[in-house]
């Protein structure tokens, strides 16, 4: 067993890298990229955390995870206890340990990033699922008498998943309703097999199914049956549909063939198993030289998707500098690492195509940065006369998403903003109609995995509150 090292020694380690699969050979793989901790980095990485009281990094963390409290029972090589700490809030710890951003979140706010160094949380939760997975560890919750309440959660990504599994502890009878034929969201059909393996989805959800929570899919909220039907059978609702619309420019050319919203590609890929090639000889059309306009997560999912279905050349095109780009500053390092060519302070103004309206290039002009917005960022101008074209086969835009109205529609008295997304009560994710609360993207448009979890802890102790006050949305007609 590790013993924790004097403080002015645990202040020199330096931070301690994750392997990762070479560059040249990943390209033509859907392989995981980083390999993960082994046993010993694992440990020297905890033996560095300061075990800061109060700790800060608990603070900057949406999930409430117990941060030195775990890292701790991996210096004491107990990975069965540090898994079992992150469990008591954190229902999808092996999802966050890959794809959420500790570096804006809990890594943000550690005393070692004033050093540049960080503990790294993520990896080291990584570990301990990973570890837990391949062990098979459970969870052993003390016996819960069951309450006599209904919810009913639409949509079973990371929100609906975490709202779900919450309740279920306290006892609730839950049904997640999924409008796909697998459940996970974004978390199945949006982020790519070598950023998150459909494996670990598969096992976290399962972990919720044995909860007591059911998984109904292939069932449509809107038209398999509306909200209000719904608030008919259950009394509470979570609505954490997602907001699975794409956007797009409004530039001329869109409608053009080879044209793809980056939401539409991803799902493709993955709905229809690119990831499993030769196994599954996936019938998707990928341009040799393809352009993704975007620079978030999203947009360097889809470039490196391109590259690993047989693309050439792979442009991204963002309209700021490296700087502002909203992606994880690992996920452009490993798209530039994969050979992903990358034009910034550059905007898109027209896509071309050849008289069978097939994409042959795309006319971009050059950018330079002003004061700052309303984000903050500067602002981003056109520079006069320096327009230019790029030889391009295929467009993949990448510049967000927004609500599909489908849910709404179907919900009578639940308010919407004047981008279709739900209105809600920050703390309490309540909507304007009792009994009804929302959470993840469908609130706020594209984000983060771990701030839709956040949203799914803070609904599940409103709805908990709601119903053992007497709440039920059965004793309610919509108005």
């Amino acid at each position: 067993m590790a013993d924790m090292i004097p403080v002015p020694e645990r202040m020199k380690m330096s931070q301690r890298p994750m392997p990762e699969q070479d560059p040249k050979k990943r390209t033509r793989n859907f392989d995981e990229v980083p390999l993960g901790y082994k046993k010993g980095d694992a440990i020297y990485e905890a033996q560095r955390c300061l075990q800061c009281d109060p700790p800060p990094c608990v603070g900057g963390c949406p999930a409430e995870i117990h941060i030195p409290q775990f890292i701790r029972k991996i210096v004491e090589e107990d990975f069965a206890s540090a898994y079992l700490e992150i469990l008591k809030t954190n229902n999808l710890p092996a999802m966050c340990g890959r794809v959420c951003p500790q570096e804006e979140q809990c890594q943000r706010v550690c005393v070692y990033n004033k050093m540049g160094k960080p503990i790294t949380i993520g990896r080291l939760e990584r570990f301990v699922s990973d570890w837990a997975r391949k062990q098979d560890t459970k969870e052993k919750l003390p016996e819960i008498k069951k309450k006599r309440k209904l919810v009913a959660v639409v949509g079973s990504g990371p929100a609906g998943l975490t709202c779900a599994a919450d309740l279920a502890k306290m006892g609730y009878d839950v049904t997640i309703f999924e409008a796909l034929h697998k459940p996970g969201g974004v978390l199945t059909y949006g982020i790519p097999e070598f950023r998150l393996p459909k494996r670990i989805v598969e096992s976290e959800v399962d972990k919720i199914k044995e909860l007591g929570v059911k998984v109904v899919t292939d069932f449509v909220v809107g038209l398999t049956k509306g909200v209000d039907e719904l608030g008919e059978e259950f009394d509470a609702i979570f609505l954490a549909n997602g907001a699975g619309a794409p956007q797009f420019m409004h530039i001329p050319g869109e409608n053009l063939n080879d044209v793809y919203s980056a939401n539409e590609f991803l799902t493709r890929s993955n709905l229809m198993k690119a990831y499993k090639f030769p196994e599954f000889d996936t019938p998707i059309k990928v341009g040799k030289k393809v352009v993704v306009i975007g620079a978030g997560n999203v947009a360097m999912d889809a470039a490196r998707t391109a590259l690993r279905l047989g693309a050439k050349e792979v442009r991204v095109v963002y309209r700021r500098t490296k700087e502002e780009a909203p992606a994880r500053v690992e996920e452009i390092a490993h798209a530039e690492e994969e050979g992903i060519v990358f034009d910034f302070l550059t905007l898109p103004v027209r896509i071309l195509g050849d008289e069978k309206g097939n994409v042959t290039g795309m006319e971009c002009i050059k950018m330079q940065l002003g004061e700052p917005d309303e984000s903050g960022r500067r602002k981003p101008l056109p520079i006069e006369g320096s327009n230019f074209i790029m030889q391009v086969d295929m467009v993949v835009n990448a510049i967000g998403t927004t609500a599909n109205p489908i849910v709404a529609r179907s919900a009578t008295s639940v308010q919407t903003n004047k981008r279709g997304y739900f209105m809600v009560d920050e703390k309490t994710r309540a909507t304007s109609r009792e009994g009804i609360f929302a959470g993840g993207d469908i609130t706020r448009g594209s984000a983060t995995v771990i701030s839709a979890i956040g949203d799914g802890k803070k609904a599940a102790r409103a709805i908990d509150s709601y119903l053992s006050s007497g709440g039920s949305l059965r004793k309610k007609t919509p108005t």
